[in-house]
């Protein structure tokens, strides 16, 4: 997610007419040496300030999911399937037996390492199994987290600024992010719904 996509997407539907500044200029009373197109200006300019500093105050920390769901590096991929199913997300961090983040998996990579090629979304999963014979995931049943997941994982602190989180979502092409602790344990997840949702609550 780009900074500026946040800010068209968040925050700069200003959408306001020259109508709309003149209703209201005549609601403040007193003498207001001021055109409309400056007020509109200095309006947005404002604005524009004001969710530059939100997006630098918020942390990480204040956003984070803190109740991860993760797999280990052992976890079966069938019971990393189920937790992502019934949990309804598109992905779990990896951790080893201290606790430490050591990978990501996400649906894209059970697509990727599928037996058949050309498999880039469900609906291309879903077309092949209709026209096709057997399981198309028999080569995972045997498989476990460790066998697929992206690693090493892309990590943030609690501290990490959200404008920086966004800056890495949309550069790294990802929907989440886990959250470590200094020593590398994990300590939350940040997604891009996280994102949205805790600066539309400030």
């Amino acid at each position: 997610m780009k900074e500026d996509e946040m800010n068209s997407g968040l925050f700069d539907k200003t959408d306001i007419t020259d109508d709309d500044i003149y209703e209201a200029m005549k609601e403040i009373s007193g003498f207001i040496d001021i055109t409309p197109g400056d007020f509109k200006e200095l309006y947005i300019r404002a604005y524009r300030h004001a969710v530059e500093r939100l997006l630098t105050s918020v942390r990480a920390g204040d956003i984070m999911t803190r109740d991860v769901v993760y797999a280990r590096q052992d976890t079966p991929l069938t019971e990393v399937a189920r937790m992502m199913g019934n949990k309804g997300i598109s992905g779990v961090p990896v951790v080893d037996a201290s606790g430490n983040v050591i990978g990501v998996i996400s649906e894209r990579d059970f697509l990727s390492n599928m037996e058949i090629e050309g498999v880039g979304n469900f609906m291309t999963l879903l077309a092949e199994c209709l026209k096709g014979k057997g399981c198309l995931v028999v080569s995972m049943r045997r498989a476990a987290a460790r066998d697929i997941m992206r690693s090493p994982a892309i990590t943030v602190t609690e501290d990490t600024p959200v404008i920086e989180i966004s800056r890495i979502l949309s550069e790294k092409n990802i929907n989440r992010v886990p959250v470590v602790s200094s020593d590398g344990k994990l300590a939350g997840i940040v997604s891009r719904g996280d994102i949205v949702g805790g600066l539309r609550r400030r």
